[in-house]
This record gives structure tokens, C-alpha cells and sequence, in this order.
């Protein structure tokens, strides 16, 4: 097969390179060899550049003639010519396909690519993830106690993000310049839970210079002296720490360490700055969650001394009362109340409470007024304070106390109209414990304790001038005892018999599910009507107690006095009393002693008590006599 013309005029145009080439390396002529050279680079570009054009003027063309309608030839049969093509430059018309494949709605069916191989998940995966995401708040706990929880997950975060040795947490007292280790999550076992005073180290810079510190290479002589929370070297190679702001103070530390060196950088220290902020707003909560809630139970329980259901028949249950209420007031190890008593003129501890084991006061303890911190607060009438007692010899109640208290320590003087009913007093195991708000809310709230006392105290004293009970009007038990010693004196010089009865209600246990208040009040006063009306000008009545009634029979027989209390058992027990809106009866029990030649009416009166106690024994509703 010859060449085509085509090929033909590309060898000769590619022939004249090689001339070239030989003229360039056989002159010696400086000059021709230049010529020579010149014009096969220009020679050289010329057929480039014609090669290119060449390529785009035929692509250019062929797309034009593609796009042109193609023009049938005038005859298939005349002037036909049969073109054969080269090789490999033959071309096929593939007819079109009647049936199109479409991929529609119906049969699209997508296949999504991970990428990546699915992770194994050990069997109880889910379990262990509910286990941490759902672990509930400890119950009973304090509000330092939940604040140190929540921190002790952010150190485990931290701990577990930056791959540390330990994640630790420090506050800072500015007032003693000293760093206190609250809560630390290690791989090591020998952190020191102390207080660290502030020195010349890492902490120490952290907190004067109010900014981060990062240490990626320490040497092991270096490790002790700046890290000092350890007991035992541990090999410590990286640092770091950043301060924590509240209220725009610096108030603690967040840090880490780590044995390799170089384990944190620039980023370490800004996530770390995102942690304490958390933590920081963490405190805010708290704070105001807590105060909120103290709030709220503070209130209660002043509301609850105040409610009407409140009443203080006796010191016991006025101390008990104010038991109750300071136990939820403040925190304390150490409860003392000091109460006046109108009768001795003194100020006495009247109730202890001491929740430690350590030596405290006991009760009924008279107080001295000079040279102790309760004294100064009655002569004063302004609360003391007290931080640290360890710092002097502080003596609280008297001079020869033996206490083993080393703490805080507060008392608040309970004065009103300018006069001193008693020293509410508290005391700490933990140092600076009170502050000055706590003080100014006892004052305020113990207003309310000081007007109580001063109640009690006034009802106190009008009750013993008094020679009646307030709420049946008859004799009280010092009006009776008298009135009954003139009767002795003069049965003794008439040489005539005497008895006494004393009348007690029965509990009235079985009664309490009828009604929905305190029937007792009612039937008291229905009881003592009916002794009452039972009364000669030769009888003398009195109320003795809450539930007894006390009867002298002048001139009687004990025989006679023990068939009148029958009657008188009867007559109430089948008595029904009113009490709300329901209707039920109620039964006594008596005891009969006799007075006959006797002169000490405390003597017939605990006779009379024995006669009492076994007509109780036998289940009540019965008359018992002792001669």
C-alpha cells in the first residue's frame, strides 16, 4: 500500500530537521552555526504552531459540518463512489433503540456509602450510656455536697478530653492567701487533700498574676516544686492551668497535668477557659437555686412557730419550739439555748443539742455574765461573732467551761422592748462558717422568738397573780392548795373528817378519729361544769393540772366522798357532750384520799394521786379510795 500525499508532505517538512541539525554541529563558522540555529527554532515553532491550528480548524470543521442538515446526493446509482476509511478511523450509525431503560420514582433506589466499617458495640453499650447519662443526684445531700458532684463530672470531662494525668480544682481564700483542694479526678492515689498555702510556684503564679500558665517540658528535679499536690513524685511533664472568675474575682483553679511532654498547647488552655465559665455560671445557679431554696424554708418554718395550732402551755414546749425551728435556720454542730428564768432572776442553758462527739456544756448551766461571749451578748444586746476560736482563749458560757470546740462560734441575744429574754447561740466545727448576712437574718428573724418569750413570760406572770384558771375559771393549784390548808386548820381544831378527790379525763384516744379538731378543750369545759354544779359552800375546786380536777370535802367522810365520785363517774360517762357536730359521752377516773388530822395538803394530794394511778391501771372509768 503506497503513502498517501498527505504522509508524504509530512516527511519532507520533517525531513529538513535533520539537515539542519548536521549543518549546526559540522560548520565551524561561527556565524552559520548562529543562522543555522536560529532558523531551526523558528522552523521548529512554525510546525508546532501549524500542527495546532491544523487541529483546531478540522475539530472546528467537523463540528460545523455535523451541525449543517446532510444533503442527499441527486443519485444513489450515478456517480457513486465507495470510500474505504483508514484504519482505526472508521465510524458505525447505531440506529435508535425503540425501548428506552429510564430510571424513574418507582425503581430509584438509592445506595448511600458510609465510607468507614460499622464499630463494634460491646452487649451492654446502651446499658452503660443510660447508666451515665440518667445517674441521678445522691439524696441527702448538702448544698456544697451537690455543687461538688456536678464539678466532679466536669473534671472527668476534662480528665478524659485532653488525656490528662489528673484534672484537678482548687478555690482560693484571698483573706488567708491560701488554696483549698475541693474535688480532683487522678489515675494516681497519692493527691493531698490539704490546704496549700500561696507560694512562688505554678498555683501561685496562676493566682497573682490573675492569668493561664502552660508548661510543656518539666524536668524531673523541677516536678516537686511546682507541683505540689502530690505526696509522691509522679513523673509529671506537662502542665496547665487557668483561673476561675466570679463576681470579676478571681475564686479558684482549673487545672491539669500529664507524663508526656507537650500533652497541652495554646487550644488546651482557651477549652479550658470555656470549663471554668461553665463552671462559674455553675456557682451562680447554685447560689441562687440555694438561696431561693433557703428562702422558701426559712419562711416555713417562721410561719410554722407562728401558726395557730402553736401553743407554748409550758417552758418544755417553748424550748422544743425553738428547737425545731433554728434546726433548719442555719448549719450547726452545736445548738445551746440560754433562757431567763423570771422566778431566779439567772440566765441558764436550758436546752443542748451537740450533734458531735466532742465535750460540750451541759444543761442548766448558770451563765456568767463577764469575761464570756454569751455574757457580752446580753449585757450588750448586739450579736457575737466569733471566726476562729482557736485563736484565743475564747470562753463561751463560764470561765471554768471545758469545751473542745475548735470552729465558729455566734450568739444572738433575744431582746425585745429593751429587755433580754435569752441567747440563741450556735457553733461550727468549720472555720469563718457565718458571715454577716447570716447574722443580720438571725437578728431579724429572732425578733419573733424575742416577742414569743416575752409572751410567754408576760402570760407567765399574770397566770401567778392570777388565783384562777384561765380556761375553766375555777382555783388554780397554788389558790387551791391554799384554800385548803385553811380547811385542814380548821378541821384539825373542829376535830371533823376531810377527804379529797382528784378527777382526771380519760384519754380520749378513741375518739380523736370523730373529729376533725382537738375535742379536748370542750370536754374539759363541759367536765368541769358538771363538778361544779356537784359544789357545795363546803367544797373547795380547783384545776391541778390539764386533765385533773381537785376536790376538798370539808367535814366528810372518805366513805362519803368515794360514794359521791360514783355518782359523779356515772353522771358524765351517760352525759352526752356537743363536741362540733357530733354527739358522744366521755368518761373520768378518780382517786379518794382521806384528810382526816392531817395538815400537808401536798401529802394528801400524792395520796390521792396513788388512788388515781390504780383506778388508771385498772383502764379508767373507775373510783379507787386510799384511806
Amino acid at each position: 500500500m503506497g503513502l498517501s500525499s498527505k504522509n508524504k508532505k509530512r516527511i519532507v517538512t520533517f525531513a529538513l530537521i535533520p539537515v539542519l541539525i548536521t549543518i549546526l554541529f559540522l560548520a565551524d563558522d561561527t556565524i552559520l552555526r548562529a543562522i543555522t540555529a536560529a532558523i531551526l527554532i523558528v522552523y521548529a515553532a512554525f510546525i508546532i504552531f501549524l500542527r495546532d491550528s491544523v487541529r483546531s480548524d478540522n475539530f472546528d470543521e467537523s463540528r460545523i459540518e455535523s451541525d449543517l442538515p446532510a444533503e442527499e446526493p441527486e443519485s444513489f446509482t450515478e456517480g457513486k463512489r465507495e470510500y474505504a476509511p483508514d484504519e482505526g478511523e472508521g465510524f458505525e450509525i447505531i440506529s435508535q433503540n425503540k425501548q428506552i431503560e429510564v430510571i424513574t420514582a418507582e425503581n430509584y433506589r438509592p445506595t448511600v456509602h458510609s465510607g468507614q466499617k460499622d464499630i463494634y458495640k460491646p452487649p451492654d453499650f446502651k446499658k452503660t450510656y443510660d447508666d451515665i447519662a440518667h445517674e441521678e443526684l445522691p439524696k441527702d445531700l448538702n448544698h456544697d455536697e451537690q455543687f461538688a458532684f456536678v464539678l466532679e463530672k466536669v473534671l472527668n470531662i476534662a480528665k478524659d478530653a485532653f488525656m490528662a494525668h489528673t484534672a484537678v480544682f482548687f478555690w482560693y481564700n484571698k483573706n488567708k492567701n491560701r488554696l483549698t483542694l475541693e474535688k480532683f479526678v487522678s489515675s494516681s492515689n497519692a493527691i493531698s487533700e490539704q490546704k496549700f498555702d500561696l507560694e512562688d510556684d505554678i498555683l501561685g503564679k496562676i493566682i497573682n498574676r490573675e492569668e493561664p500558665e502552660l508548661l510543656s517540658s518539666i524536668s524531673t528535679n523541677a516536678e516537686a516544686e511546682n507541683i505540689r499536690y502530690y505526696s509522691t513524685l509522679q513523673g509529671i511533664r506537662s502542665f496547665v492551668g487557668v483561673p476561675l472568675f466570679y463576681k470579676k474575682n478571681i475564686a479558684g483553679i482549673l487545672a491539669l497535668d500529664s507524663k508526656m511532654n507537650d500533652a497541652f498547647g495554646i487550644e488546651t488552655v482557651y477549652s479550658l477557659g470555656r470549663m471554668v465559665r461553665v463552671i462559674s455560671i455553675l456557682i451562680t445557679l447554685f447560689e441562687e437555686r440555694f438561696a431561693e431554696s433557703q428562702a422558701e424554708q426559712r419562711l416555713k418554718i417562721l410561719l410554722g412557730i407562728l401558726g395557730g395550732d402553736k401553743k407554748f402551755l409550758s417552758e418544755a414546749d417553748l424550748i422544743s419550739a425553738l428547737e425545731q425551728a433554728v434546726n433548719a435556720l442555719i448549719h450547726w454542730d452545736a445548738f445551746t439555748f440560754v433562757y431567763f428564768y423570771p422566778g431566779e432572776q439567772k440566765f441558764k442553758t436550758a436546752r443542748i443539742v451537740n450533734k458531735t462527739s466532742l465535750k460540750y456544756v451541759g444543761e442548766n448551766l448558770e451563765i456568767d455574765l463577764s469575761g464570756t461571749l454569751v455574757g457580752k451578748a446580753i449585757l450588750s444586746g448586739i450579736p457575737v461573732k466569733i471566726d476562729d476560736t482557736s485563736s484565743s482563749e475564747y470562753k463561751r458560757f463560764t470561765k471554768n467551761e471545758d469545751v473542745s470546740f475548735d470552729g465558729s462560734f455566734m450568739a444572738i441575744p433575744l431582746v425585745y422592748d429593751d429587755q433580754n429574754y435569752g441567747v440563741l447561740c450556735f457553733e461550727s466545727l468549720k472555720k469563718n462558717n457565718y458571715n454577716n448576712a447570716d447574722v443580720a437574718f438571725l437578728k431579724n428573724a429572732t425578733k419573733i422568738f424575742s416577742f414569743i418569750l416575752y409572751s410567754y413570760s408576760s402570760t407567765s406572770i399574770l397566770r401567778n397573780l392570777l388565783s384562777v384558771d384561765v380556761d375553766t375559771k375555777l382555783l388554780n393549784y397554788d389558790t387551791f392548795c391554799e384554800r385548803v390548808a385553811a380547811d385542814l386548820f380548821k378541821a384539825k381544831e373542829l376535830n371533823v373528817q376531810g377527804a379529797i378527790a382528784l378527777i382526771q379525763v380519760d384519754d380520749l384516744l378513741e375518739q380523736d378519729s370523730l373529729f376533725e379538731g382537738d375535742p379536748f378543750p370542750k370536754v374539759l369545759k363541759a367536765v368541769a361544769k358538771m363538778v361544779s354544779d356537784e359544789m357545795t359552800p363546803l367544797n373547795v375546786l380547783g384545776r391541778l393540772n390539764e386533765k385533773v380536777f381537785g376536790v376538798h370535802f370539808f367535814n366528810a367522810t372518805a366513805k362519803d366522798v368515794f360514794l359521791w365520785a360514783e355518782k359523779l363517774r356515772i353522771k358524765i360517762a351517760r352525759k352526752p357532750i356537743a363536741v362540733l357536730t357530733k354527739q358522744t359521752t366521755f368518761t373520768v377516773s378518780i382517786g379518794v384520799a382521806s384528810s382526816y388530822n392531817k395538815s400537808d395538803v401536798k401529802e394528801i394530794i400524792y395520796n390521792a394521786e396513788l388512788a388515781l394511778k390504780k383506778a388508771l391501771e385498772k383502764g379508767g372509768n373507775s373510783v379507787k379510795s386510799l384511806n
